[in-house]
């Protein structure tokens, strides 16, 4: 069922070095993959994407462009997509995943490092939408994912960054819905849990809460696997949503909703400061 109804369309997929996006991408058997990676200025260095782009190809036979942009620079972008239409001749599928996150108190917090994460997060997802449909989805139509999180939905400590990142992710996602629908296109959110595997969940103490049995408190009593997260990405992505738009995927075994918001625990494992 899941990937039958799915044609053989191009996606551009945007995440970050480290951030266990790779999963999703092995998921779409059948599209071919322009694999836009966000990367830092000035920084000169062999990117693990390449790698990735060849394991993909062997697991799924199908063509993988590996780029590297910054979100955060437009001309970047255009760059990409239009590499990526040189190469697919068309894209269908935005899946917006670039982000920076870290534990921090907001008293600690630079105010440099607020702004990097709102520019790589929210930014980012702007200029990576509004390029493309400049350059595709305006004619052609599309579906866009983008990739958020639950912090803001009840005020989540040492995240003070990142939630309201995410939570200008989710209005953005539902004002494009709104204007680009007459274009068809579709735009949704995807808002994952806590994923083994990934790097969020080492930097932002899934370990140690799965040590210390924390996640016995999700209804599910477990955290996600990033198999699940690329499912739900397939759906949003695929004809099996065709009349979903505007709207927020909580992928996250229903987390947000019990677990405890515990400020002592997470200063523990928090940076005690942030200056980017």
């Amino acid at each position: 069922m899941w990937h039958a109804s799915v044609r053989a369309v191009p996606v551009l997929a945007v995440c970050r070095q480290g951030r266990g996006s790779r999963q999703p991408a092995c998921r779409l058997r059948g599209l071919g993959l322009a694999l836009a990676e966000e990367r830092s200025p000035g920084k000169n260095r062999a990117s693990p994407f390449s790698q990735a782009s060849k394991k993909l190809v062997a697991a799924t036979g199908q063509q993988c462009l590996p780029l590297s942009i910054d979100v955060r620079q437009p001309q970047t972008i255009v760059a990409a997509v239009e590499e990526a239409l040189r190469e697919f001749k068309r894209i269908d599928i935005l899946v917006n995943g670039a982000a920076g996150n870290f534990l921090c108190p907001a008293s600690a917090l630079s105010f440099n490092a607020f702004k990097t994460v709102m520019d790589i997060d929210t930014l980012g997802t702007f200029n990576t939408s509004k390029v493309l449909f400049e350059k595709y989805f305006r004619d052609h139509g599309g579906v866009i994912v983008n990739i958020t999180a639950t912090l803001g939905y009840r005020g989540q400590a040492l995240q003070v960054h990142a939630g309201t990142a995410k939570a200008a992710i989710d209005a953005m996602t539902r004002h494009l819905a709104v204007e680009w629908g007459p274009n068809n296109i579709r735009v949704n959110s995807l808002a994952p849990g806590p994923i083994t595997g990934t790097e969020g969940f080492r930097r932002l103490g899934g370990k140690s809460a799965e040590e210390a049995s924390q996640f016995d408190t999700i209804p599910l009593h477990r955290a996600g696997n990033k198999t699940e997260i690329a499912h739900s990405t397939l759906y949003l992505a695929s004809p099996l949503s065709s009349y979903v738009t505007g709207t927020t995927l909580v992928v996250d075994g229903g987390s947000w909703l019990t677990s405890a918001n515990n400020f002592p625990a997470l200063l523990g494992i928090a940076s005690s400061s942030a200056k980017l």
